[in-house]
């Protein structure tokens, strides 16, 4: 179940990584726009929003990944407490978009799924 885990961490961490690029550096880039459904106007006005926005996703993904990388070096109790914070805020964070922005649902799914399922296997798997 742990190595399990680990690859929905790993599948979780990647996917924040290239939001991050979206977000950060592909914002205002037509297939980004479509991807978040906005308009040229509305992704110029919340480019900078966008960008900080982007970096958080990449901090997600850096603990999640250090943590892995503890797990995988036999430092588990630090690379399990980073795992869960990582991917725990992750999980919280499609939550939050889910409820704000119901119309976002499919996103939030996207976002939401592998860190949950990090969650749950890791859960079962470090309790085994």
């Amino acid at each position: 179940m742990i190595a399990a885990g680990l690859i929905f961490a790993a599948l979780a961490s990647a996917l924040h990584v290239y939001i991050f690029v979206l977000e950060s550096f592909l914002w205002t880039a037509p297939r980004t726009r479509t991807a978040f459904g906005t308009s040229v106007k509305q992704a110029e006005a919340t480019k900078e929003m966008a960008f900080n926005q982007g970096f958080y996703n990449l901090f997600l993904a850096v603990v999640t990944a250090v943590g892995i990388v503890a797990v995988l070096i036999d430092a588990t109790a630090a690379g399990a407490a980073l795992i869960f914070a990582g991917t725990g805020s992750m999980l919280l964070a499609a939550i939050v978009l889910l409820v704000t922005s119901p119309d976002k649902k499919r996103a939030a799914i996207v976002q939401g799924t592998t860190p949950l399922l990090a969650l749950v296997l890791l859960t079962i798997g470090f309790i085994l």
